[in-house]
């Protein structure tokens, strides 16, 4: 299966096509930019208290003194935003990077080794790929209580099948090509093989699973937090936040909802056009 094919699988077909446009790349990157700035600092730029009740008028529209409006309780949507930005993004960072380490682990292993190896490798992802990663960290949270950190592990086990499929495939098509055997015939060690040589020539492949990966962690969050399972009252994420707003769309006062909600859409669509432009240098290189 080829670069493309998985992407095709893996990307909106919106940013596949907004991908081939470089001016949206930069676009998307931009974007990226902005939210990793909100996730880092946001407690420091929040105007208000996120957690100070009736700073304004309880479902407030938006305007000067409140640029996303006031929620249910009176507090302020653009702070709440801002300081759930953390939550919302490093939660799925933190997944996609155990899920990418354990992978590329499991990966090179079986492609290396072979044989028993191999299928044992495969036998285990294939256990691991059966249980939707949804499912998981519902599991997850059932037997561990509620909160970030017991979704976040439970989805890192999860992605970690794409991963090493994916990795697994793509070490074995490198191992098999006649640069691979002429540095064994010279004599460089195995070490050097695998970490010089196998190990970059992933790295754009990788790169780009993470990516989609990252949209995929972003929006399991999000539904988890939605259902309360996630980050737990007052502490804000945007997943909790649109759940919080349900009410507030019924009887007119949709901002508490919606903010965040285009949030989570841009940043998931933003990281799928930087992932689709990856994804087709990584098969333009391949070539």
């Amino acid at each position: 299966m080829s670069i493309a094919q998985i992407a095709q699988g893996a990307v909106p077909a919106v940013a596949r096509r907004a991908a081939k446009h470089d001016w949206l790349s930069l676009a998307a990157l931009t974007v990226l930019a902005v939210i990793a700035v909100l996730a880092l600092f946001g407690t420091v730029l929040a105007p208000h208290d996120p957690y100070e009740l009736y700073t304004g008028p309880v479902n407030g529209v938006a305007g000067a003194a409140h640029l996303f409006g006031t929620d249910d309780l009176g507090r302020d949507i653009f702070s709440r935003a801002l300081v759930g930005a953390q939550a919302s993004v490093f939660a799925p960072v933190v997944v996609v990077v155990l899920s990418t380490v354990f992978g590329v682990t499991l990966a090179l292993t079986g492609a290396w080794f072979g044989g028993w190896v191999s299928g044992v490798i495969a036998r285990i992802v294939d256990l691991i790929f059966a249980i939707p990663g949804l499912v998981v960290a519902v599991l997850a949270v059932a037997l561990f209580g509620k909160g970030l950190m017991a979704p976040v592990v439970a989805l890192s086990i999860a992605y970690i099948p794409v991963v090493a499929r994916l990795s697994q495939t793509a070490a074995a098509r490198e191992l098999g090509k006649p640069y691979m055997a002429a540095l064994r015939v010279q004599g460089v060690s195995s070490a050097a093989i695998c970490f010089r040589h196998l190990v970059p020539a992933l790295v754009p492949i990788v790169a780009a699973q993470m990516a989609i990966g990252f949209g995929y962690a972003m929006l399991d969050l999000a539904a988890i937090s939605f259902l309360g399972l996630g980050q737990q009252p007052p502490a804000p994420d945007w997943g909790s936040m649109i759940a919080a707003g349900q009410a507030g769309i019924i009887a007119g006062a949709p901002e508490q909802s919606v903010f965040p909600a285009i949030l989570v859409v841009v940043t998931v669509l933003a990281v799928g056009i930087v992932g689709a432009k990856v994804t087709a240098w990584a098969e333009e290189k391949d070539r």
